[in-house]
């Protein structure tokens, strides 16, 4: 079975024991790891069997991959920001983005509308506002945290956008199965994926040194910080407000005319 995840330290983080062979099991598992839009895009030829993928693609992918009660990445009281150097109109400006299927880039469609976007990997978008390649950044994973440090400012922050809105949690990314797996396995993948999350958050240090790899020069402590922003109790298991979330989002996003609402289809144990 080929899992594909992110290089980033809460996919990490959360996949450790699973790695690790802390969690016995039969399924042959091997690991894919690229960041989350090229995730995204393989995951519209069908083939990977199980893959992290944005809440904004699931959208398209209803018909091949069912989403898996647990590895959910939710922001509860942060998510996804915009930043640059300074003051910048966000209807006028270039604007970098991690992915044009990334829920984040759905996000800043429903806040602002149609902007100009400049789509290069997240890992690239903090250095392109810094040299003036663009004029604001969309920023996903460690640089909702790091951005000070590199003298940007924050111009619009999207769980605010979201939270005046709805009030729910923030539904970011998923862990999805593909149809074609026998159900038997997709449940027997369900029960490793929540044994391998409650291990990472029952054993945080352990954890987080398998982390660390990919830490990009991140301290610990700052790794730690994100690993926890997005493995918690909503990772383990997707409870009844992040389900209402995803809906909300689907049904924003109609509204506006940008996707037909889904089925939403959830693996629960």
């Amino acid at each position: 079975m080929l899992i594909a995840h992110t290089p980033d330290a809460d996919d990490a983080f959360m996949f450790y024991a699973m790695i690790a062979g802390k969690v016995p099991t039969k399924l042959r598992i091997e690991h894919l790891i690229e960041d989350i839009e090229t995730l995204n895009r393989m995951a519209f030829e069908g083939k990977l069997d199980v893959t992290a993928l944005s809440v904004h693609a699931y959208a398209y992918l209803d018909d091949k991959y069912r989403i898996l009660s647990t590895g959910a990445s939710v922001g509860d009281g942060y998510g996804p920001i915009v930043v640059a150097k300074d003051n910048v109109d966000l209807k006028k400006a270039r604007i970098a983005i991690p992915g044009r299927y990334t829920t984040a880039t759905l996000l800043l469609r429903l806040a602002i509308g149609d902007f100009k976007a400049v789509e290069m990997r997240f890992d690239e978008i903090i250095d392109a506002v810094k040299s003036g390649e663009v004029d604001a950044g969309l920023l996903i994973h460690e640089g909702q945290i790091t951005y000070e440090m590199h003298g940007l400012k924050k111009i619009l922050d999207l769980w605010e956008f979201w939270y005046d809105r709805t009030k729910l949690p923030l539904p970011l990314g998923v862990n999805v199965i593909n149809r074609r797996i026998p159900e038997e396995e997709q449940r027997e993948f369900l029960r490793v994926m929540r044994e391998s999350v409650r291990y990472a958050l029952n054993n945080v240090e352990e954890a987080l040194d398998w982390a660390m790899r990919y830490s990009r020069g991140m301290s610990r402590d700052l790794v730690k910080k994100f690993a926890l922003m997005y493995v918690n109790e909503y990772t383990y298991e997707m409870p009844p407000k992040v389900v209402k979330a995803i809906e909300r989002l689907y049904e924003m996003a109609e509204e506006e005319g940008i996707f037909k609402k889904p089925k939403l289809d959830i693996l629960f144990p």
